[in-house]
């Protein structure tokens, strides 16, 4: 597919797990996140643990600017994997609609706008060799309407929506665009919350969701990502 993965949202939680599985699974890592500390602290870890490259991109997702330099940055890598996973959850939770500090428009830029524009700056790369593998990240909360939840819930439906009709825009043309849709994973969104039955690692989930186990565009879960580098 290509020799590079790039992660949204990866300096901790689910979005470092892809880092390290992606990288111990052979392919080199961009890593873009918010806190430049944290992202180089994963990259030397990922870079000492697997010996795969790492590029570090320091970008703000809650802001509408930064896609120029993200795009710049990304130039000359063979991209073959997108994990959009980049996401924000309004505080406190839950709480109603009128009750929670208005964060509309950082939460849209944060969990929509960037879903939308990683693919659009992933996709047009991908289209000319048809193959790639772009992953986005949802939540059981979007799978249906969820009161108290109503912002987040919402966005998380929005890139349901949009990985389905672009999954049948681009079959055909190699590409794989699926979304997962975690439920209970331990990680700082969810306060670390102590892993159970129900509630999995981010290790666990990301390893899961990896695994050939789905030809559906569609997937609770799971991903078709075989032959990486192919």
């Amino acid at each position: 597919m290509g020799e590079w993965a790039v992660i949204t949202g990866a300096g901790d939680g689910i979005g470092k797990a892809y880092c390290f599985e992606l990288a111990r699974r052979g392919l080199n890592i961009a890593m873009i996140s918010r806190t430049l500390e944290k992202l180089q602290k994963v990259a030397t870890e990922i870079e000492q643990a697997t010996g795969r490259k790492v590029k570090v991109i320091q970008a703000d997702f809650t802001k509408d600017y930064v896609y120029e330099a993200i795009e710049e940055s990304l130039q000359g890598l063979e991209i073959g994997i997108l994990v959009n996973n980049v996401g924000m959850l309004h505080n406190p939770v839950p709480c109603r609609f009128l009750n929670g500090p208005d964060i509309a428009e950082n939460l849209i830029n944060c969990n929509v706008i960037s879903v939308t524009k990683m693919t659009r700056i992933i996709l047009k790369q991908m289209e000319p060799r048809q193959k790639g593998l772009i992953l986005n990240l949802s939540s059981g909360l979007g799978t249906f309407p969820c009161p108290l939840y109503t912002l987040y819930s919402a966005s998380k439906a929005y890139i349901c929506t949009f990985s389905k009709a672009l999954q049948a825009e681009y079959k055909k043309k190699g590409i794989i665009i699926q979304v997962v849709t975690p439920y209970g994973v331990s990680t700082p969104m969810t306060k670390y919350q102590k892993p159970n039955v129900i509630m999995k690692t981010a290790e666990e989930y990301v390893k899961e969701s990896l695994e050939p186990a789905s030809c559906s565009s569609f997937p609770y879960g799971y991903s078709t990502a075989r032959d990486f580098k192919r």
